[in-house]
């Protein structure tokens, strides 16, 4: 394959109170605002790239299908604008973190939405603290065959993925002593995390139908694997990092990822179906990576062994090199890398805030990066 595909992101946010840092049941007129806004005239905020999520204290967006970096960027900027302007006039703030940093100790207010409320039907008490925001990537993929076995060749580096994403050590006012609190959150579902292997479209299929009869999955047409071609757009999606509040590394994931399955695609179109990793130890890898982030060691799933993360992370990147360079991205990724791995994550970010200000501090740091805009400072 010679063609860049083209990537996509989706992004979920919080929404909270100025100064207490609260997560606020107020996702309808939040969207309500920002559909008046886009309604307004030419030029106006994409208020229709927003939408509703699981829970009312939250938020999403959607950018267009983009070539380059610099194209998502730019995609990525205009609707955090946009959500960000549309709460702030609502009398919020827009806050990118994995899990509710303060707030969320009750159950979660659920949307009116079927699908969300067969999923409460179905999980019950498991719901009630699952209010987490993620960063979706999508890629262009030909077709959902190629997605599934692309699935494959992705399993492996899911936790390298979880690492450099996490962005959610508090919840909920305590410290939970893990760099990506909402990865454990979703691991106790069983149908969420790392996908199974699978050799074919309809060996994913008829898995998914075990699965959906039990009631351990909502429909299997619409699994919720870390991923999976995605039920309704012609693309592979990965859905494994917590939301990003810097607008940096969110773009330096989703360039990751793209290249990450333009090397996938090939093997594929070679007949390489994936390596067989072993589900104990991915979770496993998952759960590490999910507790320490970027520091320590990482499980080599290939060798069996731990090593370095940082070695680990940059072996990824070395042979990654091809696919970076053939979109441009060699050195937004390398970069956004190193930043990562010498200043850390958003975890760190946040650990850091909350040594200065407490946890109120952390979420007005969180909400000042995700909203990358100069709003005022008390909401009009």
């Amino acid at each position: 394959m010679t063609e860049v595909p083209t990537v996509g992101v989706e992004e979920e946010y919080f929404l909270v109170e100025p100064g207490s840092g609260r997560i606020v049941d107020a996702a309808a007129r939040v969207l309500a605002r920002a559909r008046a806004e886009a309604d307004a005239g030419p030029g106006s905020d994409p208020g229709e790239a927003l939408t509703g999520e699981f829970t009312r204290c939250q938020i999403e967006s959607r950018t267009a299908p983009c070539t380059t970096t610099a194209g998502l960027r730019a995609e990525l900027l205009a609707v955090r604008r946009a959500a960000a302007r549309a709460a702030h006039a609502e009398g919020l703030r827009l806050c990118a973190s994995g899990t509710p940093v303060l707030g969320g100790t009750e159950p979660a207010a659920v949307a009116d939405h079927e699908r969300y409320r067969a999923g409460l039907a179905q999980y019950r008490s498991m719901m009630d603290d699952f209010a987490v925001c993620a960063q979706h990537v999508h890629v262009h993929c030909p077709d959902r065959e190629h997605a599934v076995l692309v699935g494959n060749h992705l399993r492996p580096v899911l936790p390298v993925l979880i690492a450099l994403g996490a962005n959610s050590p508090f919840h909920a006012g305590l410290d939970t002593g893990y760099a990506s609190w909402r990865s454990v959150i979703r691991q106790r579902f069983p149908c969420l995390g790392p996908p199974p292997y699978a050799r074919s479209l309809d060996e994913s299929v008829r898995r998914a139908e075990a699965i959906a009869a039990t009631e351990a999955m909502l429909a299997p047409a619409m699994p919720f694997w870390d991923v999976r071609p995605n039920p309704r757009l012609p693309t592979v999606e990965v859905r494994c990092p917590d939301v990003c509040a810097d607008l940096e590394t969110a773009v330096c994931l989703a360039a990751l990822v793209r290249a990450l399955v333009t090397d996938a695609l090939r093997a594929v179109t070679r007949g390489d179906p994936g390596p067989r990793v072993g589900a104990e130890e991915l979770r496993a890898a998952c759960w590490k990576a999910a507790r320490d982030g970027v520091t320590g060691d990482a499980l080599d799933l290939a060798t069996g062994r731990l090593v370095p993360f940082a070695e680990h992370v940059r072996a990824l990147l070395a042979r990654l090199r091809e696919p970076l360079e053939a979109a441009g991205d060699r050195e937004t990724v390398e970069a956004g890398v190193r930043r990562l791995l010498a200043g850390g994550t958003g975890a760190g970010a946040q650990r850091a805030a909350a040594r200065e200000g407490g946890l109120p501090g952390v979420v007005g740091r969180l909400a000042a990066a995700t909203e990358v805009s100069p709003l005022p400072t008390r909401p009009a």
